[in-house]
């Protein structure tokens, strides 16, 4: 075996003693972005090799935390890719305002960015109390982040601009307030929120949901892993419901593709044919 294959080797091993012995699933993920991941993580955390930081890792639940949140992708922006929030205000949210009640699953939720997000439109459109977001993420300690709903104050003319493009007509700084570098968004936002540990590689789904977000999530999944999770994802939207996917990820040629169609191109928002197959 040369060098490679020895790495490749014990990454095998790495994560299936994680599985083991913690329930965190990774086998799904990416060959070569797992690698880079878990690479930069062993560079930091002081073992010689991936032999020995799985001996250590079967022993130290806290040292597998550090690895999760190494592994799990937890970059966002609020109101990322504004014409898809454009789209969703315009085009999906009016067919959830028929519900009496909607539930959202937004999967992978990170941060909170595109919870908050979702939180502001459905506030504007005058429906945050018709409509209840559970928010998920593997990683526990992005959760506790997300729960908080602040900020680094240096990125609101950021988060402004894209907020702006995405339709928004208020003056973006009304839902927060600055505090010591960092920016404070009204906890009313998040009222209608329920966040929690989520694992999409094993666990199951939700029940009954109109909307589902999960976007620039799949990307660094094995194809198979792919269709086991839009698999799960269909299997809890109710007919009529939308599916939103990242501008890189698509349904096409997906197992489930022929019970969808894709609306507000090239937004990758998706909805989900009734029974009958018949178009929306």
């Amino acid at each position: 075996m040369n060098e490679q294959d020895i790495v490749a080797f014990e990454i095998g091993l790495l994560v299936s003693a994680v599985k083991q012995a913690h329930g965190y699933d990774f086998s799904g993920y990416a060959g070569a972005s797992l690698t880079r991941r878990l690479t930069a993580w062993l560079a930091r955390s002081g073992y010689g090799s991936f032999g020995a930081a799985t001996s250590a890792l079967l022993r130290d639940a806290q040292l597998c935390r550090a690895l999760v949140e190494e592994v799990t992708v937890n970059v966002s922006d609020m109101f990322r890719d504004p014409p898809f929030f454009k789209a969703l205000r315009e085009d999906v949210l009016p067919h959830l305002r028929t519900y009496p009640h909607a539930r959202i699953w937004v999967a992978g939720c990170s941060g909170g960015e595109e919870v908050l997000s979702l939180a502001i439109l459905l506030r504007e459109e005058g429906m945050a109390r018709q409509c209840r977001i559970y928010a998920t993420d593997l990683n526990e300690a992005v959760l506790e982040r997300a729960r908080q709903g602040m900020f680094e104050l240096r990125d609101m003319q950021r988060y402004t601009k894209n907020y702006q493009q995405a339709g928004g007509s208020t003056a973006f700084s009304d839902y927060y307030v600055a505090r010591y570098g960092r920016a404070l968004f009204d906890p009313e936002l998040l009222r209608n929120v329920v966040f929690a540990a989520h694992n999409l590689a094993t666990d199951a789904d939700f029940s009954e949901m109109q909307l589902i977000l999960c976007r620039n999530v799949m990307i660094y999944f094995k194809p198979a892993l792919k269709e086991r999770l839009l698999s799960l994802f269909d299997g809890c939207l109710t007919p009529g419901g939308f599916l939103c996917l990242g501008s890189k990820e698509t349904l096409e040629q997906r197992a489930i593709a022929p019970r969808y169609r894709e609306v507000a191109a090239p937004t990758r928002i998706y909805r989900k044919q009734y029974a009958t197959g018949a178009p929306i």
